[in-house]
């Protein structure tokens, strides 16, 4: 099956100043994704895991077209978006929605409800007359779990959770074929996340879409993904099913983002071995010539520093980058 998108060697650069830096300092880039490729299949939900300044929410700005592309394609249903011109790559856009990781702030205060989920209908299908659109606005409200007599609030008038479902019934009124996700249930309680997390699960079942879910909890990612992405200072460190990668990761900052999942069970919790990285993350406005990793390794060795690991492919989905994984288990 060919996938639904393709992103190849892609890499994010920023060209920033320092305060304190004279005027005729030239500024330094910083490289907030580097080489990083994904493929995402259609029906499928793809977790992209790691601490924050990974890259993370860059890869999904480039992918949705908000973030500049310095290297590398995104392909959509095998067409390159940057290949095309401004009008075809807005028809094509709207294939692609997002769910933001604040919800109120990613609500317009000065819009109704209503008015914020009929945006994308308004923009996208302009022909569509006011009695369909309200319509269709009331029956998205309906299946995220609000009321569609509340169309006339504001989203100051709601909760953090009802707002989320706001933002989650905006990206998928015109049901596109590609969600992502950043950060969807981070900034809501503990007690509403996994109602939103079986919202978003239910929702992919029935509109048949695929989604790419973005957090630095492992615990979530773990249960919503098929397959799991796991980046570290721009670059990906791991690729795996999600049930192989729980089971048997490769590499150490994986096993360590693993780690740091709690267990249910006190006793097993406070008995079970932990991963504990110790050293600094290297800054993306110095790069490292060897592994990004390699200052908080805990196995790493002295060619780690000058020679720059590529992405190993250990089985079918299973790839990893460090040459000195633990094979055992992989088949």
């Amino acid at each position: 099956m060919n996938p639904l998108l393709q992103v190849e060697n892609l890499t994010v650069s920023y060209q920033v100043s320092a305060r304190n830096d004279w005027p005729w300092t030239p500024p330094k880039t910083l490289t907030a994704v580097n080489q990083v490729s994904l493929e995402v299949r259609k029906r499928e939900t793809l977790g992209v895991v790691g601490e924050s300044g990974s890259g993370k929410t860059t890869l999904a700005k480039a992918i949705v077209g908000t973030a500049p592309i310095g290297a590398g394609r995104i392909l959509l249903n095998g067409i390159d978006l940057a290949s095309l011109d401004i009008e075809v790559r807005r028809q094509i856009r709207k294939e692609i929605s997002m769910v933001f990781q604040d919800p109120l702030a990613a609500l317009n205060p000065r819009m109704t409800v209503g008015q914020i989920i009929a945006e994308p209908l308004r923009t996208h299908r302009p022909r569509l007359d006011n009695s369909e659109v309200k319509s269709r606005v009331g029956n998205m409200m309906e299946r995220v779990g609000l009321l569609p007599n509340l169309a006339n609030r504001y989203p100051h008038e709601f909760s953090g959770g009802q707002c989320q479902r706001i933002g989650i019934a905006r990206a998928l009124v015109l049901k596109p074929k590609l969600v992502i996700c950043d950060e969807p249930v981070a900034a809501l309680d503990v007690s509403v996340r996994a109602q939103v997390v079986n919202l978003l699960q239910d929702l992919q079942r029935e509109f048949g879409m695929a989604m790419i879910v973005i957090s630095h909890d492992m615990s979530i990612i773990k249960h919503i993904s098929a397959r799991i992405l796991v980046m570290y200072v721009g670059q990906t460190m791991e690729v795996a099913p999600a049930l192989e990668l729980v089971m048997r990761p490769q590499h150490p900052y994986t096993k360590a983002l693993i780690s740091s999942v709690p267990v249910p069970d006190p006793i097993a919790e406070r008995l079970r071995p932990r991963t504990i990285l110790k050293g600094e993350l290297p800054s993306p406005l110095n790069p490292v010539d060897g592994c990004v990793f390699e200052s908080r390794c805990p196995q790493a060795r002295p060619d780690c520093r000058t020679s720059r690991p590529v992405l190993q492919r250990l089985s079918k989905d299973h790839l990893v980058a460090c040459p000195y994984h633990d094979v055992s288990g992989i088949t």
